[in-house]
């Protein structure tokens, strides 16, 4: 056996370090000491960490959440952001994207329609282990709030706000039309007679609001017949009688055909011009179908918008609940999960923070938060506050998330309404093939 000659032995001993050193890293990085071990708080206060962060809204909440993230670096510096604002339209598709490449950002802004799509996919992680070390401090938050974002026993949203639907009104278009404005207990015949009216006497639309891009109004209809749209389990719709879904079909039928109501096309061109541009906003419709933040959203443009609870059906049966506005989620592939529950924690309960934002969101969850905002809420706020109030006396049980599958169902839905407006087929037929389609898409999504 031949001897290493000594002179090779620093030689390859620097040699054995670099090969170490590139197979842990990829880069050479030699520590002369073993650093100090540091308890996991003060390890957070050293290590600089680059979170990001999508949302969805206007840009009036785009300019203060990036003001909300300013503040959040001056008081933890070790914490920077990359953020990627948004609008509604587009945002899910490109999460799609992101989330089958392992690349959605650590904290994404998530709605009610896809948590559970995106829990069963294992894209965003459980936030329950953050509640128990106390990262994230929902203490202050109703358990039924914090239930809405529990999906298969794991926590994959933490609730933002809580809102309701309402009937955002145009008061001066009512006066115009010589139309009593709603009441808490107004039905549907009331309703549809108020959007005709409207539009006989003024030329307006009675109703302008989208139809065909959520199930929110839907939903609601079903809700008053005691049914849900989905089955308890999600395999199914949670209705039996197609009637339900025919009327429904039939009333906006009627109102389209009157021109009391926007065709889809109509409805397009509206969309582009976002929500403070929306007919009821400026003078050119009665009535919308929103949530209940609405007023607060295009209250710049219009401070005199009025909220309504939705109509009853004969039966007074009460349909209204009160819904998660939206969650913040963390992505389950995030390598800073517990920074970022650490940020959600703050954007829940800090104060400071809460007047920021100034309900834009809804309202808050944190009892602490809405008590404090209350002395600074404005006209439109104060409307918001109070409405939800009126809407928990209207309410019956909260709506479980939306199951697996539920954006296909949406998309089914808008396709059989748009085939009865343009009179490709009965609102009997329209009925069936949607019970048909959806529940094919709900059957297959949850064996997945």
């Amino acid at each position: 056996m031949k001897k290493v000659s000594l002179s090779l032995l620093p030689m390859l001993l620097i040699l054995s370090l670099l090969i170490v050193g590139c197979s842990q890293t990829g880069n050479v990085n030699v520590e002369p000491t073993q650093p100090a071990k540091v308890q996991p708080e003060e390890e957070s206060s050293t290590k600089h960490v680059l979170l990001s962060i999508t949302w969805w809204g206007s840009q009036t909440r785009h300019d203060y959440t990036a003001k909300l993230l300013e503040m959040y670096s001056e008081k933890y510096p070790h914490v920077t952001f990359e953020s990627t604002p948004s609008g509604w339209d587009g945002y899910f598709d490109k999460m799609a994207a992101q989330a089958a490449g392992n690349t959605m950002p650590d904290i994404v802004q998530m709605d009610n329609l896809y948590i559970a799509t995106y829990t069963k996919n294992n894209a965003i992680a459980d936030l329950y282990p953050f509640v128990s070390n106390n990262t994230l401090d929902i203490s202050d938050v109703p358990e039924s709030m914090v239930k809405t974002g529990e999906i298969d026993g794991k926590l994959t949203g933490a609730v933002l706000s809580v809102t309701a639907l309402t009937v955002p009104y145009n008061p001066d278009v009512f006066a115009e039309a010589g139309v009593s404005e709603p009441t808490p207990n107004w039905t549907w015949s009331e309703f549809e007679e108020a959007m005709l009216t409207i539009k006989e006497k003024t030329g307006k639309y009675g109703y302008a609001s989208d139809v065909l891009s959520d199930t929110n109004l839907l939903t609601y209809w079903i809700r008053q017949y005691g049914k849900s749209l989905y089955s308890t389990d999600g395999t199914q719709l949670g209705y039996e009688d197609d009637q339900i879904f025919i009327d429904y079909l039939n009333m906006l039928y009627r109102l389209t055909k009157a021109g009391a109501m926007p065709t889809a096309d109509e409805w397009m061109q509206i969309a582009t011009t976002g929500k403070e541009a929306r007919p009821v906003v400026t003078g050119d419709a009665g009535a919308m179908f929103e949530w209940a933040n609405f007023g607060v959203i295009v209250e710049s443009v219009n401070p005199d918008i009025k909220l309504a609870i939705p109509p009853y059906a004969d039966n007074g049966k009460k349909s209204l609940w009160i819904k998660p506005g939206m969650f913040f989620s963390i992505a389950e592939s995030s390598p800073n999960k517990e920074e970022a529950a650490r940020f959600i924690s703050w954007f829940i309960n800090d104060i400071e923070a809460n007047k920021v934002i100034n309900a834009e969101r809804g309202i808050p969850v944190a009892s602490k938060v809405k008590e404090a905002l209350k002395p600074q809420l404005t006209k439109q706020q104060k409307a918001m506050f109070e409405y939800l109030d009126l809407a928990a006396e209207h309410a019956g049980p909260v709506s479980p998330p939306e199951p697996a599958g539920s954006a296909e169902v949406t998309k089914a839905m808008a396709d059989q309404i748009n085939l009865v407006l343009y009179d490709k087929k009965t609102p009997e037929e329209a009925a069936a093939d949607f019970r048909k389609a959806a529940n094919e898409i709900l059957a297959r999504n949850a064996q997945n």
